[in-house]
C-alpha cells in the first residue's frame, strides 16, 4: 500500500517581502523642544548631521512634524539611484536583434537556452508580459525533463498560485505547458504544449511507463529454480530472471556455479524475501503497480546492483509519480540521489519548485540547493543547470536580497553558468548583492568579472563599489570613460557620473539623464530634495509630480509624502503612503525604519475622518477626474474598516493595471479571490487573474462555470473582455455586444456600468452603428464615466464632426488629471500646428507614449528631414524599445537606403513580437536587398 502522502497545508501569504530598495540620506532637525521621547531621542543621537542641513532648525517644522518625521528629511549629498541587478546594455535594440538571430539559427536542443537568454533580456524591461512569453517559448522549446520541471514550475510560480486558498502546488493548470506529469515526460514536442493534459483522463497515458499486459497466473510458467533469503525460498523463471540483465544472464547461464544449481543463496545481496518476489513478478508482468513504495525502492538498489536497465527505468518513473508532497520529496530525493534515479530526483525538485517561495525556508531543501556538495549531487544527474539557479536566484533576491542564502544560491549560479550571457547574469547579480551587504571588495570583484564577460552596465557596479571605499575620483574616471567611448551614451551612464562630481556637472548630468531616460527616478528625487533645502516645498512636489505623472513608482511616492510631511500637508503625505502601500504593502519608509503602515496611524489624526460611505462618495470623484492615486488611497482607506472586501481588492486591480502595476494588480485580484466567499464570485476572479497573465482560454473557461452557477455583471464583462482582444469579424462582435449587454442588465454601481457602457460604446462604433454608440457614450457621462468623451469624440469624428471631437476632448482635459492621452487623442481632431502642439504636451506629462514620436518622425520624413526622423523615433527607442517605433525606424531605414539598420531594427522588434506581419515582410524585402546589393 502507498504510505501517508504526508499532506501539508496551504497558507495565504498576504503580501510579498516587499523591501524598501532605495537608499535615502536621513538627516534630522535638532530634537524639538518638549518632546520626551527616549526612544526618538535615542534614534536622533544616532544620525549623522549634514553641515548643510544643520545650520538652521527649520522653524517650518512645530512639534507634529517632527515627531512625524524623526529621521528629518533627505539630503541630496547622501541620496544614491539603486543599480539594476538585471541584465542593462548600452544598445538595447543591438542585444535584442542578437537574440533574435540566435533564437532564429538555434536548432531544436539550443533553442530552449536560447529563449532563456532572452528571458534574461527581458526582465530588465518594465512590460512583464515580455518575459513571460519568452518563458513560456523556453519551457515550449524544453527537450529534457529538468529543464521542463523548472520552466514549467517557473511559470506557475509568475502567476503566485502559492498565494491562492485552497489550492495545491501540484495542482494542474489543465495544459501540457505546466502539467507537473507532462514535464515528467523525456521528448520534444513543441507543437502540443498548448493542447489540454491527460490529467483529467484515465492517467494510463500520462505516465510515461509502457503497460505490457502479460499473464500474472503462475500457470502461465514453468517455476524452474529458487533463491534463498534467510529460511524462505521465491520461485522463479529462470529464463525471465536472467532477462532482467546481462549480470543475472551470466549468473543463470553462463560459466558460474549458479547456473548447474536449482536453489541459489542470494541472502547477502541486500534485498528482502518481499523484495525479491517483486523483481519475480516483475520480471513475468513488467509491472511495479501493486508494490508499496518501500518495495520499489529495494527493487530500483537490486537494479543498480545487478544493472538492470528495463527495472531501474520502471522503478524510476513509478517512485516519481508517486511524490506529491513537500515531505515525500524531501524523504525521496535521497534515493533518488543515491540510487541515480534521474526521474525521481526531477519529480522531488519539482516539488521543491512548485512550493516556492516557502519551501526556500525549509533547511533541507536549502541544502540540496545552496551547498557545494547539493548542486554537485543534483549536478551528478543532470538537475544543476544555469536555468534552475537562475529561478532561484530571483525568489532568493526578492525575499531578501542581504541574506546568506541568497548569496549561497547566488554563488551556484556562477557554477552553472557557461555562455557569456550566463557569465554577466551572475556576476553582476553577485555584485548587487554584495554591494548590498557593504562587501565592497567581493561586490568590485564580482562586477569586474560581469564586465570581462562582455557586461558594461557592470561598470557602474565596479564604479560604485569603488566610491564606497572612498575612491570617488577613480569611480568618476570609469564612467567618464564610459560616456566618452559612446556616441550614444545612455541616461543611466549620466546619472551614474552625477554621483562623482559636484555643483553645476551634477546638475547638468542628472538633467541630461532626464532627457535620455525620463523614466529614471533618481534625477527627479535629487532635484526636488535639493529644492527642498532651498525650502522650496512646492517645487520640490511640481518635480516629483512630473514622474508621478506617468510612472506610478513607490520611492517617488514616498519621497512626496516625505517632502508634504515637511510641508505639513498631511492628506497630501496620507494619500501618497496609502498609494505606495497598495503597491508594496510592507514598504519601510524612512531608510527601512519606520513601516508605512504605523506612518499611516501616526498621519491619521491630522487628515480629514472620513465614514465609509464618505470614501464611496470620494472615490467616485476620484475616479470621475481620472485620479488614480487618489483613488488608490482611498480604496486602501476602505479596506482598512473593511479588509475582507473582495469587490474592494478587485477594484483596486483595476487601478493598479491602469498604472501599468501588473504585480500589484495581481496580488490584489488574489486577495479578492481568496476573500470572495462566493464560488461564483472566486471563479470570475481567477479568470482575470488567467487572462491578465495570458491565459485567454483557461479564463473564458472560468467565466462559463461561473455563469452556469450566476449570471453576473462581472462574468459577462469578462467574457466579453476576453472574447474583444482580439480582430472581431461582424458575428464575434455581435456577440461581445449581447455579452455587454447582458453585464448591464445585472446589478453593478455606476463605476462599472461606466465601464461597460464605455466599452460597448467602442465595439458599436467598430460596427459603425454610430448613434447606438453614441447612446452608450452619453449615458456613460451621466453616470460620470469622464474616459467617455473621448469615445463620443471618436463618434463626432467618424461623422465628419472635426469641431466637435475636438470640443469633446477638451472636456476630458479639463476634468481629467491624468490627461496625456487626452492630449495625444485630441491632436488628431485638429489641424497640424495644433496637432504638434497637444503631442508636445502628451510627451512632456507621459514621455512613455509612442504615438506622439511617430507622428512627429512621419511629420519630418513627409518634409524630407529624414535625419531628424530617425533622431526622434531613436529618442523613444533608447529608453523604450516600443514594436511600433522600432518597425517605423526600419521603414525609415529602408526607405534611405540603409539596408543593415533596417535589418537589425527588423530583427530587434521580431524579438519583441516574432508574428508581427508587417515586420516579417519589411525583414525579408529589407534582406533581399542587401544581399542583391552585396553582391
Amino acid at each position: 500500500m502507498h504510505h501517508n502522502p504526508f499532506t501539508t497545508m496551504r497558507s495565504l501569504k498576504l503580501a510579498e517581502g516587499c523591501k524598501g530598495t532605495q537608499v535615502y540620506a536621513l538627516n534630522p532637525p535638532p530634537p524639538p523642544g518638549g518632546v520626551g521621547d527616549k526612544l526618538l531621542q535615542h534614534l536622533q543621537d544616532h544620525l549623522r548631521v549634514n553641515s548643510i542641513r544643520s545650520k538652521s532648525s527649520r522653524t517650518y517644522h512645530h512639534q507634529s512634524t517632527s515627531s512625524l518625521l524623526p529621521y528629518g528629511l533627505p539630503a541630496t549629498d547622501l541620496l544614491e539611484p539603486q543599480i539594476d541587478p538585471s541584465l542593462k546594455f548600452p544598445d538595447l535594440v543591438d542585444k535584442m536583434a542578437e537574440v533574435y538571430r540566435r533564437i532564429d539559427a538555434s536548432t531544436n536542443l539550443e533553442r530552449s537556452r536560447a529563449f532563456l537568454e532572452q528571458c534574461a533580456v527581458f526582465r530588465g524591461l518594465s512590460d512583464p508580459k515580455l518575459f513571460r512569453r519568452s518563458l513560456r517559448s523556453s519551457r515550449q522549446h524544453a527537450v529534457d525533463v529538468h529543464a521542463k520541471v523548472v520552466l514549467s514550475s517557473w511559470l506557475r510560480f509568475e502567476r503566485r498560485e502559492d498565494e491562492l486558498i485552497g489550492t495545491c502546488s501540484m495542482d494542474c493548470c489543465g495544459r501540457i505547458l505546466e502539467c507537473p506529469k507532462a514535464s515528467l515526460l523525456p521528448g520534444y514536442d513543441p507543437e502540443t504544449v498548448y493542447d489540454p493534459c491527460l490529467c483529467s483522463g484515465s492517467g494510463g497515458g500520462s505516465n510515461g511507463v509502457v503497460v505490457n499486459e502479460c499473464s500474472t497466473s503462475d500457470e502461465a510458467f514453468e517455476y524452474d529454480m529458487s533463491f534463498c533469503i534467510g529460511d524462505e525460498e521465491v520461485r522463479c523463471v529462470r529464463y525471465k530472471i536472467a532477462s532482467l540483465s546481462r549480470p543475472f544472464k551470466a549468473m543463470l547461464y553462463g560459466g558460474f556455479r549458479e547456473s548447474k544449481l536449482g536453489t541459489i543463496s542470494f541472502t547477502q545481496n541486500g534485498i528482502s524475501v518481499e523484495g525479491m518476489r517483486a523483481a519475480e513478478v516483475f520480471s513475468r508482468t513488467k509491472r511495479l503497480d501493486e508494490f508499496p513504495p518501500h518495495v520499489v525502492l529495494e527493487l530500483l538498489k537490486l537494479a543498480n546492483r545487478f544493472c538492470c536497465d528495463e527495472l531501474k527505468s520502471s522503478c524510476d518513473s513509478h517512485l516519481a509519480r508517486l511524490v506529491s508532497t513537500l515531505d515525500e520529496a524531501m524523504l525521496l530525493i535521497e534515493y533518488g540521489l543515491e540510487e541515480s534515479a534521474y526521474l525521481l530526483v526531477a519529480a522531488c525538485l519539482q516539488v521543491f519548485l512548485r512550493e516556492l517561495p516557502s519551501s526556500m525556508h525549509n533547511p533541507n531543501v536549502i541544502k540540496i540547493f545552496c551547498s557545494v556538495e547539493g548542486r554537485e549531487r543534483l549536478a551528478s544527474l543532470g538537475h544543476a543547470s544555469f536555468a534552475l539557479y537562475f529561478f532561484l536566484s530571483q525568489i532568493a533576491m526578492e525575499d531578501d536580497t542581504k541574506s546568506n542564502t541568497t548569496v549561497m544560491i547566488l554563488e551556484r549560479l556562477v557554477e552553472c553558468a557557461v555562455e557569456s550571457w550566463e557569465k554577466q547574469l551572475a556576476y553582476h547579480q553577485l555584485g548587487v548583492v554584495m554591494l548590498e551587504r557593504k562587501e565592497y571588495k567581493d561586490a568590485q570583484r564580482a562586477f569586474n568579472t560581469a564586465v570581462e564577460a562582455g557586461h558594461l552596465y557592470s561598470l557602474v557596479g565596479v564604479a560604485r563599489s569603488k566610491f564606497k571605499r572612498d575612491h570617488r575620483y577613480s569611480a568618476y574616471k570609469i564612467i567618464n570613460s564610459l560616456i566618452s567611448d559612446h556616441k550614444a551614451a545612455t541616461g543611466w551612464m549620466h546619472q551614474e557620473r552625477s554621483l562623482y562630481c559636484s555643483g553645476k556637472e551634477k546638475l547638468l548630468d542628472l538633467d541630461t539623464a532626464t532627457e535620455l531616460d525620463p523614466t529614471l527616478t533618481f534625477p527627479y528625487k535629487f532635484r526636488a530634495v535639493a529644492l527642498v533645502e532651498e525650502n522650496q516645498f512646492n517645487a520640490a512636489i511640481s518635480e516629483l509630480n512630473k514622474v508621478l505623472g506617468f510612472k506610478a513608482s513607490p520611492d517617488c511616492l514616498e519621497m512626496r509624502a516625505w517632502v508634504s510631511i515637511g510641508k505639513e500637508d498631511y492628506e497630501g503625505a496620507l494619500k501618497d503612503i496609502r498609494a505606495l502601500l497598495t503597491l508594496e504593502p510592507n514598504f519601510m519608509m524612512f531608510n527601512g525604519k519606520i513601516h508605512g503602515d504605523h506612518m499611516v496611524e501616526l498621519l491619521r489624526p491630522l487628515a480629514h475622518q472620513r465614514s465609509q460611505a464618505d470614501c464611496w462618495m470620494q472615490l467616485f470623484d476620484h475616479w470621475s477626474s481620472v485620479d488614480d492615486i487618489g483613488s488608490l488611497a482611498v480604496v486602501h482607506d476602505m479596506l482598512a474598516h473593511d479588509p475582507g472586501n473582495s469587490l474592494l481588492r478587485f477594484r483596486q486591480s483595476l487601478l493598479l493595471l491602469r498604472l501599468n502595476c501588473q504585480k500589484a494588480a495581481m496580488r490584489s485580484l488574489r486577495l479578492a479571490r481568496n476573500h470572495s466567499k462566493l464560488k461564483h464570485e472566486r471563479l470570475v476572479y481567477e479568470g482575470w487573474i488567467l487572462y491578465d497573465t495570458g491565459h485567454r482560454e483557461e479564463a473564458l473557461a472560468k467565466a462559463e462555470e461561473s455563469i452556469s452557477i450566476q449570471r453576473s455583471f462581472e462574468v459577462f464583462f469578462l467574457k466579453a473582455y476576453a472574447l474583444a482582444d482580439s480582430t472581431l469579424d461582424p458575428k464575434s462582435s455581435e456577440y461581445v455586444i449581447q455579452l455587454l449587454e447582458e453585464a448591464l442588465r445585472c446589478p453593478s454601481d455606476a463605476l462599472r456600468k461606466g465601464q461597460a457602457l464605455n466599452n460597448l460604446g467602442s465595439v458599436y462604433v467598430d460596427c459603425d452603428k454610430l448613434d447606438l454608440a453614441a447612446d452608450c457614450y452619453t449615458n456613460a457621462l451621466n453616470i460620470k464615466h469622464t474616459r467617455a468623451h473621448q469615445g463620443l469624440a471618436r463618434v463626432y469624428h467618424q461623422k465628419n464632426q472635426r469641431k466637435a471631437a475636438y470640443d469633446e476632448m477638451t472636456k476630458l482635459i479639463e476634468k481629467a488629471q491624468n490627461n496625456a492621452s487626452a492630449y495625444e487623442k485630441r491632436s488628431e481632431y485638429c489641424d497640424r500646428e495644433m496637432a504638434q502642439s497637444d503631442l508636445s504636451l502628451a510627451t512632456e506629462l507621459d514621455p512613455l507614449r509612442t504615438y506622439p514620436y511617430r507622428y512627429r518622425a512621419a511629420v519630418l520624413m513627409d518634409d524630407h528631414k529624414e535625419n531628424e526622423a530617425i533622431e526622434e523615433l531613436s529618442k523613444a527607442i533608447s529608453f523604450k524599445p516600443d514594436l511600433q517605433l522600432l518597425h517605423l525606424r526600419a521603414a525609415f531605414y529602408d526607405s534611405m537606403g540603409e539596408g543593415a539598420s533596417a535589418i537589425k531594427d527588423c530583427e530587434a522588434a521580431l524579438c519583441i513580437d516574432p508574428g508581427h506581419a508587417d515586420t516579417l515582410d519589411l525583414y525579408h524585402k529589407a534582406r533581399e536587398t542587401n544581399a542583391t546589393d552585396q553582391k
